[in-house]
């Protein structure tokens, strides 16, 4: 089977102890970036071993290497900074390290001016024995957050320009992903999912965008950088409501956009949050395709205690009066530390949870 596999993951691993420490001592000027990215290379080595034998086939190197699951990435074109934050998550916890959301703007042209995940994923290739997988943010995470405010308007008065340099960007980035051996690339992608949340829209609104129109405007993006891909590259999506130390950010379920997110955005599957109310029901599921897979995410990455198998393979039943079992794989509801502060659960925790999506798969499918 090619990705994504009935058992398969978001993307972030909790950091290691040694990885955690160290990163600290790096930001302090008390280790060399040198320094630090050998003993990043040991704790993906472990993590991985790890993470196979649990008997999942997609493998990631945990996003290890990043403070947050998208801002380590953007940061590295030409053209976007990453200053102060934004309003704080209403839900989240206080940060003991004085954690704010930063804020991305585009301050000049952009551009790709080196690769940015190609080290990365050629040391994870290196110390896999199944499908090593890479996971970036979507392209829409540009924009989503300032709207037109928050770019340029020197560098872009005309918006096809950003989004058509954007597009150009992100397609070099993958392409090198691809020459490199990648097979497997996932986008995160929080906008698609905030666009289901009633304050959402109407904070769009404020900013002067339209949030009816904004999830076609993200579906053509998103073509512009996929769409000629080559046939043997996999990639799918993965949708959130916020993650941030088991917190979340918005809800709603995917009505709004579920046309749109299944019929008019070119990946071959959705990884999708549908771990608790906040995602609503499975109705939407009935717009997807034939040619396409969804990944449930039914499995909690936020809290501790352990689903029932039962339970989960329950769910799964009901998300198949929308849509065929056959097309349907089973995942966490997003990773286990889009930021390097990690959620609030133990290692051992973690991989119980990765235990469970496989014997889940397994139960109902009859493999991983």
């Amino acid at each position: 089977m090619n990705p994504p596999f009935r058992a398969d993951h978001v993307g972030s691993l909790l950091r290691t102890p040694a990885v955690k420490e160290n990163r600290l001592k790096w930001k302090k000027g008390e280790i060399s970036a040198e320094e630090l990215r050998a003993i990043e290379d040991a704790g993906i080595a472990e993590t991985v071993k790890k993470l196979e034998a649990t008997g999942m086939k997609a493998i990631t190197d945990g996003e290890f290497r990043r403070d947050y699951f998208h801002l380590d990435f953007l940061k590295e074109l030409d053209g976007v900074t990453v200053t102060g934050g934004i309003e704080a998550n209403p839900n989240a916890k206080v940060a003991e390290d004085g954690f704010t959301p930063p804020k991305l703007s585009v301050t000049g042209k952009l551009k790709h001016v080196r690769d940015i995940q190609v080290a990365d994923f050629n040391y994870l290739k290196s110390v896999v024995s199944q499908t090593p997988k890479v996971s970036i943010p979507s392209p829409t995470m540009v924009h989503f957050r300032g709207g037109r405010k928050s770019i340029d308007i020197n560098s872009y008065p005309d918006m096809d320009e950003f989004f058509h340099d954007l597009s150009v960007a992100y397609r070099q980035e993958i392409d090198h992903l691809y020459k490199a051996g990648l097979r497997y690339l996932q986008l995160d992608d929080t906008n698609l999912a905030y666009l289901c949340d009633p304050k959402m829209r109407a904070a769009a609104v404020e900013r002067g965008e339209d949030p009816n129109e904004l999830p076609r405007t993200y579906a053509a993006l998103i073509n512009s950088v996929i769409d000629d891909r080559p046939k043997d590259l996999t990639v799918g999506i993965h949708l959130c409501r916020g993650n941030y130390r088991s917190t979340w950010f918005a809800e709603g379920g995917y009505e709004p956009v579920a046309d749109i997110l299944f019929n008019s955005i070119n990946v071959d599957a959705y990884f999708l949050e549908y771990d608790d109310e906040r995602s609503g029901d499975f109705a939407p599921l009935r717009f997807v395709p034939k040619d396409k897979m969804v990944v449930l995410g039914i499995i909690s990455s936020k809290v501790k205690a352990l689903e029932s198998i039962d339970d989960l393979a329950k769910r799964i039943d009901e998300a198949a009066q929308y849509m065929p079992l056959e097309q349907m794989c089973v995942s966490p509801q997003c990773g286990f530390s889009s930021t390097h502060h990690g959620n609030d659960m133990t290692h051992d925790d973690q991989w119980r949870k990765m235990e469970l999506v496989v014997n889940t798969a397994i139960k109902v499918w009859g493999t991983a």
